[in-house]
């Protein structure tokens, strides 16, 4: 059956290419050069293909906004194509081309997954209009598909970087208690990742829809941080003009983490508990308890057991705090991953700054594998933030890098390897330090060694004997 073109316009003008890519596999002549055409002058960017066979080529070589597909071809069922689509690429709109009164067909091609369909013969209007929309379909699934691939691989683990043996363990650490609602304590020096792994736990459990909140318990005055944390109705105290919501109530159904939890006040810690046991508060002022559901995360630096000890803190919240426990590793018991941590730092202050630098030279890098790190991952992307700022080179060097982590008298840090030493060296060099440092720890037991490590025992034998290492 052919279509008839209709409601054709005056105007030859094509417009500004180009509203999307659009593949037509039919074998009718006629069809073809109608949809050509029409779509051609609508500011499309138009392919054909006569047969089955023909359109897999051409799906398979490009990148296509609408896919018009005729339910019957020569040499396969239209149907056919449409599944083998479908499982290739669950964004492509594919709209059917049927004949007329072929209802079955066009119900057939929807439940398929088809976005819609045309019965021949065709209006010209009813063309472009299925067609625009069919391309915004699929633009708008791209776009949804690649924002959520970005929150995926920005959030797996909310931008914490290493392969190292210990951050492996806080991975599936993160993995495991991120779908429960279990309160979790996470624990870590300074500058080591906390409100990261928070993040991460968030992003990957149930709440992830739902308010992620940071309470920065050291930086909000005590007396602040009740009103701020609990709200308060009009008139509870002077300046109270009218009721006011706090972080819990505006974080329903989310996640609040209690950054350096250990500076919340007495008072406040005995409100908190309240609210992690019974799931309920009373706003300053007010005398009506409210529910909330809001799952708790606490951080911090400091030992809290020594703290419940010196009756700074109190005990039954800690027990209540500390369900689950995730102690992330400082930097210098993970330095295999320094290496790794550059590259991403790199890349990141070079777009920030719009800069193209290629790394580090010899002596930086060795600098960077032997320095003691005391105020971890924050440190070192300070630092590598400051070297693209001043490089002058292609390349960050020594002189882009602070003078405290260059070594200045009173720097405590790892002996420095001669200048000119090679990068391949200067990881040699390293990889022996911590061996070595490894197998005193271990009293020269090399199995144990090599479980300090993250290595099995074969592993660690032949590095042994690649080092020239006697034990």
């Amino acid at each position: 059956m052919s279509a008839t073109p209709q409601d054709e316009p005056n105007e030859t003008a094509l417009p500004e290419p180009s509203r999307g890519r659009v593949l037509v596999v039919d074998d009718e002549p006629v069809v073809v050069d109608v949809l050509r055409s029409l779509l051609q002058r609508e500011g499309f960017e138009v392919a054909v293909a006569v047969d089955a066979a023909g359109g897999r080529r051409r799906l398979n070589d490009g990148s296509w906004d609408c896919l018009l597909l005729d339910v019957m071809l020569p040499d396969a069922d239209g149907m056919e194509l449409l599944r083998w689509v479908r499982e290739r690429d669950d964004q492509l709109a594919v709209v059917m081309i049927t004949a007329f009164g072929s209802v079955q067909d066009a119900v057939a091609a929807i439940k398929s997954g088809a976005f819609h369909y045309l019965t021949k013969p065709f209006k010209n209007d009813e063309v472009r209009h299925l067609v625009a929309q069919a391309v915004q379909s699929t633009l708008l699934r791209r776009e949804n598909r690649d924002l959520k691939r970005a929150l995926e691989e920005r959030y797996r683990f909310e931008k914490l970087v290493g392969k190292s043996k210990p951050m492996q363990e806080v991975y599936r650490f993160i993995d495991q208690v991120a779908p429960s609602r279990a309160t979790v304590l996470i624990q870590g020096e300074s500058g080591t990742g906390k409100e990261l792994v928070a993040h991460a736990i968030h992003q990957r459990g149930t709440r992830s829809s739902k308010p992620f909140t940071v309470v920065n318990s050291v930086s909000i005055p005590t007396e602040l941080l009740e009103d701020n944390l609990f709200g308060h109705v009009r008139g509870a105290f002077t300046g109270a003009t009218s009721d006011r919501a706090g972080l819990l109530e505006a974080s329903e159904g989310g996640t609040i983490l209690f950054d350096e939890i250990t500076a919340i006040s007495p008072e406040v810690q005995a409100k908190l508990l309240r609210a992690i046991q019974n799931k309920e508060y009373l706003r300053l002022g007010s005398t009506e308890t409210r529910s909330v559901d809001v799952r708790i995360l606490a951080a911090t630096n400091e030992d809290m057991e020594e703290l419940v000890r010196e009756g700074r803190f109190r005990e039954d919240l800690y027990y209540r705090l500390n369900v689950i426990k995730i102690t992330i590793p400082p930097l210098r018991q993970r330095m295999e991953d320094v290496p790794m941590l550059l590259n991403h730092f790199l890349d990141r202050f070079n777009n920030e700054n719009d800069k193209h630098l290629e790394g580090f030279t010899t002596e930086a890098m060795e600098l960077f594998l032997n320095y003691g790190w005391q105020g971890n991952v924050r440190e070192l992307e300070n630092v590598v933030e400051r070297g693209v700022v001043l490089a002058g080179g292609p390349r960050i060097d020594l002189r882009d890098l602070p003078s405290e982590v260059r070594g200045t008298p009173g720097q405590e840090s790892s002996p420095r390897l001669p200048e000119g030493v090679g990068l391949a060296e200067a990881v040699a060099s390293f990889e022996r330090h911590m061996i070595l440092d490894a197998l005193e720890q271990s009293g020269g037991v090399q199995k144990k060694a090599a479980a300090r490590l993250g290595l099995k025992p074969t592993t660690l034998n032949e590095k042994l004997k690649r080092l020239g290492i006697r034990v």
